[in-house]
């Protein structure tokens, strides 16, 4: 009897995708999102490494060049005193940037420990959280920062150190949104069974916060700390605008476009506040295109 030759049935391997690679692959899928993300990598490459190539230096001043157009030495003018504004502008994105960042992570610790603690306790302790965070929401957040750098003004504090102060007071008033939304999150997770297995094992609360139910929020803390990065330039602009915030020499954003109140600046020499105008207006959309288009790709609930 002849053994029976088995047929060659060819097999497909079906690659195993994890949640972040399938998370990427739906965001790739967003054309605006990736827009906002390669326009987000270019503001941040031009920002960091725009000021190492440039032939000029924060402070270098051309008196011979004082408020001059656009030309092929100055792409962008000169300022009042004959500083290049394509130079100061690269140097201002560093200041916003980081200020943004900065401001996030301290507000994304503060919000997520917070969170996690009052919604894995509850009881008591998790009324006593939440009344602060509902005194913190009660602050007005724009005119208490406008009060907070009045003083900082009143007391002359060294512009060196006003970027640092800024970055604090912006992260220290903004946690409060993302403590509510951890806590909601991490109720729901405490319920589930891998959290009974820990206790089971008899894991330290720590432990179980800390390495099993904070990385199960990961995706909302991450969403919602890229929409506040917007958020937080926007705030810091807002502030040096009204000369609050990052103060000359230092360059920022906004207090380039600061030179916007004065009417014939305003009228003859757009180049002085129109490119740094532009660059918040497109840092700030790309952001905010790129979180929605994270908020899509890490929606465990979505079917494509």
């Amino acid at each position: 009897m002849q053994p029976v030759q088995a047929k060659n049935v060819k097999i497909e391997e079906e690659k195993i995708l994890g949640p972040w690679q399938l998370a990427w692959i739906r965001l790739k899928r967003n054309k605006l999102a990736m827009v906002g993300l390669y326009t987000l990598i270019f503001m941040v490459f031009v920002s960091v490494f725009g000021p190492m190539i440039s032939p000029y230096k924060m402070e270098t001043l051309d008196l011979s060049n004082i408020s001059s157009p656009p030309s092929l030495t100055h792409p962008l003018g000169t300022d009042e005193v004959g500083r290049d504004v394509l130079t100061r502008v690269m140097y201002a994105g560093r200041i916003s940037l980081s200020v943004g960042v900065v401001a996030v992570i301290i507000s994304v610790v503060i919000g997520s420990i917070v969170g996690a603690i009052s919604g894995y306790y509850g009881g008591i302790v998790d009324a006593i959280i939440m009344r602060i965070v509902d005194i913190f929401m009660c602050f007005p957040f724009l005119p208490l920062l406008i009060m907070i750098a009045a003083v900082m003004s009143d007391y002359k504090v060294h512009p060196d150190y006003r970027i640092y102060v800024v970055m604090f007071i912006i992260g220290i008033l903004s946690w409060p949104g993302l403590s509510r939304l951890i806590r909601g999150q991490i109720l729901a997770l405490r319920e589930q069974e891998f959290i009974q297995a820990a206790e089971a094992l008899g894991l330290r609360d720590r432990r179980k916060i800390i390495r099993h139910l904070l990385p199960n929020t990961l995706s909302s803390i991450i969403v919602s700390a890229t929409l506040e990065v917007a958020g937080a330039i926007l705030t810091e602009s807002s502030l040096s605008y009204l000369g609050l915030g990052v103060t000359p020499p230092t360059p920022s954003w906004g207090n380039m476009v600061n030179v916007v109140t004065d009417a014939y600046v305003f009228q003859f020499h757009p180049w002085r506040w129109v490119p740094p105008g532009l660059c918040i207006f497109i840092t700030v959309m790309a952001i905010n295109l790129l979180g929605d288009g994270l908020r899509d790709a890490l929606d465990p609930k979505l079917k494509h």
